[in-house]
């Protein structure tokens, strides 16, 4: 017998799929307690529904005879701190509360009404052997207002200003493109400017070289 060849698949969505007794029921737990959006409704009666969460999306399936088969979907998301305290707020079931995990995120899992489970968490890089340092004193001095948004980031974040200062420099010494990574992801970048608002930075990147005390 030949043998397969392999072939080259694209796979630009992939959809899964929950089985729920009540469809309406679920849609409304999803988009009011979850903070999903409802992207379509199908049957007459609905009996099918596509939620939102960013960009992606989940479908859910109403079983007719109410038999229900439970599963499980993970979302990786922009800032798993803010959404654990929505859910808390809105008074969803978490049956693991939010953590540092071995695997590489920081996450947790709620509970829907059928009893799915639906785990949300970000990325937070700590996989891999510890790296020995030695740390050192270093003074900083720092325009006023930036040094403020710092210190709201760090808390924002779970970090020290140290480690904060930290991680950003190890990402701008790294090259991406024509450009150079940045440790924060797009809704972190959000909350930065809304603390520039805060502090009233009205300056650009390059500003530091135009500061004078």
């Amino acid at each position: 017998m030949e043998s397969s060849v392999a072939t080259s698949i694209e796979c630009s969505q992939l959809f899964p799929t929950i089985r729920v007794k009540d469809i309406h029921a679920t849609i409304e737990f999803y988009t009011q307690k979850l903070g999903f959006t409802l992207r379509f409704t199908w049957g007459e009666p609905t009996v099918y529904a596509g939620l939102d969460l960013g960009k992606t999306t989940i479908h859910a399936a109403q079983q007719a005879d109410g038999s229900i088969e439970k599963a499980e979907v993970n979302f990786v998301v922009g800032d798993a701190n803010a959404l654990y305290k929505m859910h808390q707020a809105n008074g969803v079931t978490i049956s693991f509360p939010i953590g540092d995990r071995e695997y590489g995120l920081r996450d947790y899992q709620v509970a829907d009404p059928d009893g799915n489970h639906l785990g949300f968490g970000h990325y937070i890089y700590n996989q891999g052997p510890p790296v020995k340092i030695e740390r050192v004193d270093v003074p900083v001095r720092l325009e006023k207002r930036l040094a403020a948004l710092l210190a709201d980031l760090a808390e924002h974040k779970g970090m020290s200003i140290s480690s904060c200062l930290e991680e950003t420099l190890l990402h701008t010494f790294e090259r991406v493109g024509d450009s150079v990574a940045s440790p924060h992801t797009f809704t972190t970048l959000d909350y930065i400017e809304k603390l520039k608002k805060k502090h009233g930075i009205d300056y650009d990147t390059h500003a530091s070289y135009r500061f004078v005390e």
